[in-house]
């Protein structure tokens, strides 16, 4: 990995304007209303982008004006941080849009996951920006709860290290190798890790903590994706691996954990299992494309703020 340093936006304060833009997936307007809610009750200004609640199909309106809404939030100088409704499927349609220059000029948060990581791929590529791996505005109470909520928000407003323990009953769990590791905290979503292979986007991921988490991607699926990454070399020197939550593929989470379990084992690295990070109920928020350390040991994943 290069030694350019982590790009960071100052930390949001009561009255900042955050932008909010739907570049993948459609968005449901009674969830993004909550989560307009949410974010009014931290004291932040959080504005809908001309194009946020537009629908098209699978996606959230035009190509043309997804990325112009998130273009316009990172040349806002009002705007703060950039927070994505949602993830669903689209956002590597418009990713050579992005206006690097304006993030590297300006540099702000962008939170979002699942689709929303090859954004955040392509902003560390182009920017070396830091960014947040969180749930998006079109808020769901009942899978993302108060203490989801206050993990965001710490994210956001505080510039406090990121700690998120594993949970022993979790059943990616035992997708645990001992030891500890310190490296660049990558990734996010497996499939659009998996899917920027080959492309500009790819981080280099020697020395890395590679974050890896899915929805709905059945065992097989998965081991394919782990057997792509390893045998184009993406994996040869990863410094450990911080597995959130795969959930919503099959019926015995226990096969899942197994395909885990032998591939990640074969890397010869730290790998920590069972953190509450991903599509499951009780999503916590990790900053991304910082400095982290993973400890097998303590079943711990410490992150650097993504503000500072």
């Amino acid at each position: 990995m290069d030694s350019i340093a982590t790009v960071r936006g100052p930390v949001l304060r009561p009255g900042d304007t955050v932008a909010v833009v739907s570049p993948a997936g459609p968005a449901e307007p009674e969830l993004v209303e909550v989560g307009l809610d949410l974010f009014r009750s931290w004291g932040l200004n959080p504005v809908l982008g001309a194009h946020a609640l537009d629908r098209d199909g699978f996606l959230a309106g035009r190509d043309e004006d997804r990325a112009a809404d998130l273009n316009a939030a990172l040349r806002d100088p009002q705007v703060r941080a950039v927070v994505a409704t949602r993830g669903g499927y689209g956002a590597q349609r418009i990713v050579d849009e992005i206006d690097l220059a304006a993030a590297r000029r300006d540099p702000k948060p962008v939170v979002g996951f699942s689709d929303i990581t090859a954004l955040q791929l392509a902003l560390w590529r182009g920017a070396r920006l830091a960014c947040v791996h969180g749930p998006g505005l079109a808020w769901r109470p009942s899978r993302t709860g108060d203490l989801s909520a206050e993990s965001l928000r710490d994210a956001l407003l505080t510039t406090r290290p990121v700690v998120v323990k594993q949970d022993p009953a979790a059943p990616t769990a035992p997708v645990t190798c001992g030891g500890s590791a310190a490296g660049t905290l990558l990734g996010g979503n497996l499939c659009l890790l998996t899917t920027s292979l080959g492309t500009p986007d790819f981080p280099d991921l020697a020395g890395a903590v590679l974050l890896i988490e899915d929805v709905a991607e059945p065992p097989y699926k998965v081991d394919r994706m782990l057997t792509q990454l390893r045998r184009a070399g993406a994996l040869a020197e990863v410094a450990a691996v911080a597995v959130g939550q795969f959930v919503g593929a099959d019926a015995d989470p226990a096969t899942t954990t197994e395909v885990l379990t032998d591939a990640l084992g074969q890397l010869g690295v730290p790998v920590l299992g069972g953190l509450p990070i991903g599509h499951g109920d009780g999503q916590l928020t990790v900053p991304v494309g910082v400095p982290a350390t993973l400890d097998a040991e303590a079943g711990t994943l410490t992150a650097s703020a993504a503000v500072c």
